[in-house]
C-alpha cells in the first residue's frame, strides 16, 4: 500500500497543469518565507462539541484532523520554491449555536491570525461563517454544508465540497420509480433548518414532476423528540413512501417512531442519520431505512477512474483513508468523517497548484480545481450566479439490511454503485 509521503510527494506532477494556470499572475514565494524553508499555515474552524450536531460535526472535525496529521507527519507540501507547508489547527466549540460561530469565526481571523478557514458542520452554521469569511477575503471550504442558497449571494471564496442539498433525496425518488411503477404517494415530513427545508423543496418539485402525490408535507422545529402529531398524519395518509427528516438526534428518534407507530410505508429514506455507522442502535427501526450519503467505503474511487474522466487524481485510496481513521478514533468512520478528510484535499490541491498560501493565488487555484479522490469528483460552478456550488461530487444511497440485531449498510443506488438488491417494500 502506498503510504501517505508517496502520495504526497506525487501531487506536483498530477498537478502540473494547474499549476500553470494558477502561477499565471506569479509564482513568488508565499511572504515571510524562502526557498527551501517552512511554512505553517493555520486552518481556523468551529466544532459543534455541544449541541445538537454533535454526533456529526465531531465526525467531521476528526477527518480534517486526520488531514492535518498526515499532511504534517509526511513533512508538508513541497511548494516550487523548496518551502515546505505544515498545518496547525485551531478551532472552538460554536456549541451547535450561529451566535456563536459569527463571534468565533471573527475571532479565528482577527485573533489567531488564519490563513485558510472551514466551515463549521450544518448548512446554516455555514452560511453564518460564510458571511465573516467573505468580507475577510479568507478562502473557506464548507464541509457537511449542502444547501444551495450560500453559494448564490455572489461570494468569491467559500466552496462546497458536499453535493448541494437539492440533489439529496432526488435520488430515492429515483429508486421508489425504478422499484415500483404503482407507487403513486409520498409524505415528506422534515426539519424546519436551512438544509432540510432546501432539500424537502426540492424533493417536492422533482417527485411531483415524477408523477407522484404529495400526501404529507410539514416541518418541525429543531430539538423536536415527540413526532407523534406527525407519524399520525402519515399514518392517516397511508403513502408509498416517507422521506424527509433532518440531523441525527432528531431523524433517528423520527425512525423509531416510525417503527413503533407501526407505519406501514414500502419505502422509508431519511437524512443524514441512517448513514452514520450508530443508525444501528436504534434496532429493528433501523431495518430497511434508506439514507444519502455523500460517501461509502464500498464505493471506490481511484486513479484509474480519474484517468478514464481525464482529471488529475489526489490520494489516498479509501482503503488507506478508512485504516487510518479505524486507528486513530476507534471507530469506523461516516460521510462525515470523509467529507472533513476531503475538505482538506481540496485545500492541499489548490495551495499545490497555486505554489503558494496566498489567499487570493488559492482562491484562483480552487477555481480551477477538477479532481478526483476517494471522496468523489470535485468541480465548483465559477459563475457569478452561484460561486462556489460543488458540480461534480454525487450522492450514494445506503440501506441498513440483515436480520434484528446484525443490521449492515448496503449501497442500493445508483445501480453502478450498488453492493446489494434493495429490500422492497419494507413492510
Amino acid at each position: 500500500m502506498p503510504t501517505i509521503g508517496n502520495w504526497i510527494r506525487a501531487i506536483g506532477s498530477a498537478f502540473a497543469g494547474l499549476v500553470l494556470v494558477a502561477c499565471s499572475t506569479g509564482g513568488s514565494a508565499p511572504a515571510g518565507s524562502q526557498g527551501g524553508q517552512g511554512k505553517a499555515v493555520v486552518i481556523g474552524f468551529t466544532t459543534s462539541l455541544t449541541g445538537s450536531l454533535n454526533v456529526e460535526s465531531t465526525r467531521q472535525q476528526n477527518g480534517l484532523q486526520l488531514w492535518i496529521n498526515d499532511v504534517n507527519k509526511a513533512g508538508g507540501i513541497k511548494l516550487s520554491d523548496g518551502t515546505s507547508v505544515t498545518f496547525t489547527a485551531k478551532s472552538y466549540d460554536d456549541e451547535s449555536k450561529s451566535d456563536r460561530v459569527q463571534q468565533l469565526y471573527t475571532t479565528l481571523i482577527n485573533d489567531d491570525k488564519a490563513d485558510f478557514l472551514i466551515s463549521p458542520y450544518s448548512s446554516g452554521l455555514a452560511d453564518t461563517a460564510a458571511v465573516i469569511a467573505e468580507q475577510s477575503s479568507k478562502v473557506m471550504i464548507t464541509a457537511g454544508a449542502a444547501s444551495d442558497a450560500t453559494y448564490k449571494k455572489g461570494y468569491t471564496h467559500v466552496y462546497q465540497a458536499y453535493t448541494p442539498a437539492s440533489r439529496y433525496l432526488t435520488g430515492a425518488a429515483d429508486l421508489l420509480k425504478k422499484l415500483d411503477g404503482t407507487a403513486k404517494t409520498i409524505a415528506i415530513v422534515h426539519e424546519n433548518d436551512k438544509f432540510s427545508t432546501d432539500v424537502a423543496t426540492a424533493l417536492t418539485a422533482y417527485a411531483t414532476q415524477l408523477g407522484y402525490q404529495i400526501v404529507v408535507n410539514e416541518g418541525y422545529d429543531t430539538g423536536t423528540t415527540d413526532f407523534a402529531a406527525f407519524v399520525n398524519k402519515i399514518g392517516a395518509a397511508s403513502p408509498d413512501a416517507v422521506m424527509g427528516g433532518g440531523h441525527f438526534a432528531d431523524t433517528s428518534t423520527f425512525a423509531k417512531q416510525l417503527f413503533d407507530k407501526g407505519v406501514k410505508a414500502k419505502m422509508i429514506a431519511l437524512l443524514v442519520a441512517p448513514a452514520e455507522p450508530t443508525f444501528k442502535d436504534i434496532g429493528d427501526s433501523a431495518m430497511g431505512v434508506i439514507g444519502p450519503s455523500q460517501w461509502e467505503p464500498t464505493v471506490k474511487f481511484s486513479e484509474a477512474d480519474a484517468k478514464t474522466a481525464g482529471v488529475a487524481w489526489l490520494g489516498p485510496s479509501v482503503a488507506y483513508f478508512v485504516s487510518g481513521y479505524n486507528a486513530a478514533y476507534k471507530g469506523d468512520p461516516s460521510y462525515h468523517s470523509a467529507g472533513g478528510y476531503a475538505a482538506g484535499l481540496s485545500l492541499q490541491a489548490a495551495i499545490t497548484a497555486a505554489g503558494s498560501t496566498d489567499s487570493e493565488k488559492v482562491r484562483t487555484a480552487m477555481d480551477g480545481l477538477d479532481l478526483e479522490t476517494f471522496f468523489g469528483r470535485t468541480k465548483f460552478d465559477t459563475t457569478a450566479g452561484a460561486h462556489g456550488l460543488q458540480l461534480a461530487h454525487d450522492m450514494v444511497y445506503i440501506q441498513w439490511q440483515g436480520a434484528s440485531g446484525s443490521l449492515a449498510k448496503s449501497v442500493v443506488w445508483p445501480e453502478s454503485a450498488k453492493t446489494a438488491e434493495p429490500v422492497y417494500p419494507i413492510h
